[in-house]
């Protein structure tokens, strides 16, 4: 081991600057989040309450429905992402590399965006007065709806806002994993009698096992931070129906400056997210190769 990392010291010599940062900007925070959620932490004052906290939030109904709301979001977005990014790969894939290029730029375009334009977007789109679904359901004879302040509507609206932006990096990954998906097996298939159902399923669906894995790995963590998207358009509303973990870690933190119990909320966070990864690669990961 020590060997090894001996005759690769230029490398972790390179990698030095990422590790500075690393350390600096997250694992530092980290543990010091962790710290905190153990005091009574306000603006100029700290004292230490233990586990106080956590059992303050096992009594939070306002934290249990944050967190149903989080994973709420979480199962209607990755798996739609999942299943939308392999239709459109499969779709684009055959097609000409310019074609593909244009697709490429065209899902990829709102990552790059900012999130504050596209909820600008989203929030025009379902103004109930003048935006663009009232005005459509309105050409079919609907009434106008108001899609952000019905508590059901408006958890709904979130994820297909959430969808929209988080759809373009995993198409790219899966339009790369079908490129290294080698052609002979798909004409052995065919010389096989293999119709494309049967490919797709027994061939291009298992290859692209370990695309999948990160893909719904990076897409919970993502999915389960979404802040951007709630603060403008619901400001987790109506009537806490919105409201995720992360933007009740927002309002304790600095709505009500009690900043130990929103790091105990952090702590929470961080667990949940942790055994949802350990989950993923449970079911995905085990005959799967990095």
């Amino acid at each position: 081991m020590i060997r090894r990392i001996i005759q690769a010291r230029w490398a972790y010599f390179f990698l030095l600057p990422a590790y500075f940062f690393f350390v600096i900007f997250t694992l530092l925070p980290l543990v010091q989040g962790v710290g905190f959620s153990l005091y009574d932490v306000k603006l100029n004052t700290r004292k230490f309450v233990g586990l106080q906290h956590y059992v303050a939030l096992y009594h939070d109904d306002a934290f249990w429905k944050a967190l149903v709301n989080t994973l709420l979001i979480t199962l209607g977005v990755v798996p739609a992402v999942v299943v939308i990014s392999i239709l459109v790969a499969v779709v684009v894939h055959p097609l000409n590399k310019h074609v593909q290029t244009f697709f490429r730029m065209s899902f990829y375009m709102p990552v790059v965006a900012s999130g504050v334009v596209l909820s600008m977007v989203w929030l025009w789109i379902y103004n109930p007065t003048y935006g663009l679904f009232n005005y459509l359901i309105g050409l079919i004879g609907l009434e106008p709806v108001a899609w952000l302040g019905t508590p059901g509507k408006a958890l709904v609206s979130i994820i297909i806002v959430v969808i929209t932006l988080v759809l373009g990096q995993p198409i790219i990954l899966f339009l790369a994993a079908l490129g290294g998906i080698p052609q002979d097996l798909q004409e052995a298939a065919m010389i096989d009698g293999a119709n494309s159902r049967q490919r797709f399923f027994r061939i291009t669906l298992p290859l692209l096992k370990p695309t999948t894995l990160f893909v719904m790995v990076t897409q919970t963590i993502a999915v389960f931070q979404v802040f951007v998207v709630i603060m403008l358009l619901t400001n987790g509303g109506p009537a806490n129906g919105t409201q995720t973990i992360v933007y009740r870690i927002y309002q304790t933190a600095f709505d009500f400056f009690n900043f130990g119990y929103a790091s105990a909320l952090g702590v929470v966070m961080l667990v949940i997210v942790s055994f949802l990864a350990w989950f993923n690669f449970r079911l995905l990961g085990q005959d799967t190769e990095f």
